[in-house]
């Protein structure tokens, strides 16, 4: 097969973010004139109105993005609001300690990955204290913590960026708190300047993939609805992917609830209770049970025959449909996979992608 030329590279998600391309670097030492990638839309006038057709958006096969913790975390900007000394601080470092020792977390699978914590209202005797009475002396290398860090305007980006860059598998940022990286303005709780600081975080963790989990403050107004309890405006909701709020009947209660509202999650009420000793938070029980998406048959048949099959298979869409024994056309067959392969990859651990030649279009599976 000859595959279609590429012309320019894609940029990657850290060359988006602001890092050197070492493409375009190479190119200005030879004083050649660089050009970003080229987007047909470009052409247009700027007041053009970019659509997509409902086809055209079943032919596209998106980026996949598995869950942080399955049922729990995802990636994204999440905030994690709570009244002052209620416990906020104690259930970062045991999310922080189970992420990066991929122990699980209630009755929540983790796996393991680098996880960074700031901690920007403590400092280090503290936070040893602390993590020693939760955890004792076991301690996981992935598992890093900074006391002070820069504003969002102040250049926290770079920092983040630095650190992922040299921990490739950072899947998790606690910042601890979100006041501490915020710029003291009038306008400081405007809708506009809530929503613009949480969609810049969000841009950020969507290019790395990770989440980012904000931690803040409640008001002291009660309200039936508790994520109505969110300090500052409606803006820090409207643009995070998520919230964590957690309250108490009564500030001296050692129970608690956790309440979980997100765009990739369903929405639970988790009953936990503190334990005196280690000061870690235990589940007592959850509300309802998490709904699971049935058994997909399609994607049963394609697991089954990737793995027989050596772990993976190139054809046509035409071939793979004759091989599955499914009596559908090629190009239904194409979407059906385009829309689920997410949940290919999160379920069947097989990687999808459709290929493009001057030959045709083909589908490629490989097990990972």
């Amino acid at each position: 097969m000859n595959e279609q030329k590429i012309t320019a590279p894609a940029p990657s998600a850290a060359t988006d973010a602001g890092q050197s391309n070492k493409y375009t670097d190479i190119l200005a030492d030879f004083g050649a004139e660089v050009k970003p990638f080229y987007d047909p839309f470009d052409d247009f006038d700027p007041n053009f109105l970019k659509t997509m057709s409902m086809p055209e958006l079943y032919d596209r096969v998106f980026a996949v993005n598995p869950p942080i913790i399955d049922g729990f975390l995802y990636p994204g900007v999440y905030l994690f609001v709570g009244a002052p000394k209620v416990g906020k601080s104690f259930l970062m470092a045991q999310l922080a300690y189970h992420m990066s020792t991929g122990t699980p977390m209630w009755n929540f699978e983790v796996k393991p990955a680098t996880v960074l914590y700031l901690a920007l209202e403590d400092d280090y005797a503290r936070l040893q204290s602390r993590f020693y009475r939760m955890f004792g002396t076991d301690s996981a290398d992935n598992l890093h913590f900074s006391t002070v860090a820069n504003s969002v305007n102040g250049g926290l980006e770079n920092q983040l960026r630095g650190f992922i860059e040299a921990h490739k598998d950072t899947k998790l940022v606690i910042i601890d708190t979100l006041q501490k990286v915020r710029e003291e303005s009038k306008e400081t709780y405007s809708y506009a300047n809530d929503y613009q600081i949480i969609a810049r975080l969000k841009a950020f963790a969507g290019a790395y993939g990770i989440c980012l989990m904000l931690v803040h403050h409640t008001r002291k107004q009660q309200a039936d609805d508790k994520f109505d309890m969110i300090s500052g405006t409606n803006g820090l909701l409207g643009a995070a992917d998520g919230a964590f709020v957690l309250h108490k009947e009564k500030r001296t209660a050692n129970a608690a609830i956790l309440e979980i509202s997100g765009r990739d999650q369903q929405d639970q009420k988790l009953y936990l209770t503190r334990n005196q000793e280690k000061l870690t938070w235990e589940l007592e029980r959850a509300e309802t049970d998490l709904w699971k998406e049935p058994p997909d048959g399609l994607l049963q048949k394609i697991e089954k025959f990737v793995t027989e099959n050596g772990g993976s298979w190139q054809g046509s869409a035409t071939d793979l449909s004759q091989i599955l024994g499914e009596d559908c056309p090629p190009n239904i067959l194409t979407r059906r996979l385009n829309v689920r392969a997410g949940r290919l990859m999160n379920d069947c651990k097989i990687e999808y992608c459709t290929k493009h030649t001057r030959d045709g279009s083909y589908i490629q599976l490989a097990k990972v």
